[in-house]
């Protein structure tokens, strides 16, 4: 089963950019938002001023960050 991409239009650093994400990747990145009490611009933009230079996309890191952060729960929960 592949999901479809969505991009969305974000303001972050001042300036208005598009990311797309599959659907599943969107709907965390808000709840990770939320639980940090962020909006999911201002969250992004924290994620986008953290990337290495020559990382990638921002969509990439934005999946990796979303791992990482599900990954963290798992290994607390063990």
């Amino acid at each position: 089963m592949t999901a479809r991409e969505v991009k969305r239009s974000l303001s972050i650093a001042g300036h208005r950019t598009s990311v797309s994400l599959e659907e599943p990747f969107w709907d965390q990145l808000k709840l990770v938002a939320a639980h940090d009490e962020l909006s999911v611009a201002a969250l992004v933009g924290q994620i986008d001023a953290d990337r290495e230079p020559g990382a990638g996309s921002l969509s990439g890191s934005i999946r990796v960050f979303i791992l990482n952060r599900l990954l963290g729960r798992l290994s607390q929960n063990h």
